[in-house]
């Protein structure tokens, strides 16, 4: 495999598992930090979008941000390929979005504590349309809460988060589960609608 084959190669993988990106060896490192410079640079100059220092953006990410609906990304973060992602969003330090993710800030955005982390094909969508029966429901006044979600926070995969929704500190969102209500602090919550099934802090502690 020549070089060229085997960076391009490198690069997809690392779009998928962009947690590989921070454990690279120095010399795919050199080629990896000018790929990733380049491909920040270019997002940040075609929409609105602050970046932090040493962060992974997937090139198949499509990120989309105007005035008035800003994402701001924090330092160390990483988004991984096939993730939609519209402002206004705040994501804070060391955050990890993985493949698949849909995530829509509706007006009133939604903000993303440091050290969480969001697996693969999850969605949070901080607005919502209007129901009543007389009007078809595209034709419905869209209304927007904002969501919050903490610090240290796991969102499992194929999760669902709804507008006006604020998950606590180190909360748990067991997989495919769909929180329609606020979570608190170190909860574990899992079904749908999610309910509370336990606590982080009856875990065994790391020794």
């Amino acid at each position: 495999m020549s070089k060229l084959d085997y960076q391009t190669q490198h690069k997809k993988r690392l779009s998928y598992m962009p947690w590989l990106y921070f454990t690279l060896k120095e010399k795919h490192k050199k080629w990896a930090l000018l790929w990733q410079q380049q491909i920040q640079k270019e997002l940040c100059l075609l929409e609105t979008i602050t970046i932090g220092e040493d962060c992974f953006i997937a090139p198949e990410v499509n990120l989309f941000a105007e005035p008035n609906r800003n994402i701001i990304i924090g330092d160390h973060c990483m988004i991984a390929a096939d993730s939609f992602i519209h402002g206004p969003i705040t994501i804070g330090n060391e955050v990890a979005i993985n493949h698949g993710c849909s995530i829509d800030g509706g007006k009133l955005g939604i903000v993303i504590g440091d050290r969480t982390r969001i697996a693969n094909n999850v969605t949070i969508y901080a607005f919502n349309h209007g129901m009543a029966p007389d009007a078809p429901i595209y034709q419905q006044a869209v209304t927007s809460l904002g969501v919050k979600i903490g610090q240290d926070v796991w969102v499992g995969a194929q999760a669902g988060i709804v507008d006006g929704v604020t998950i606590g500190d180190q909360a748990v969102i067991g997989m495919g589960s769909i929180v329609t209500k606020d979570i608190p602090d170190f909860a574990i919550v899992a079904g749908n609608p999610a309910r509370v099934i336990g606590d982080r802090r009856d875990k065994p502690t790391i020794s």
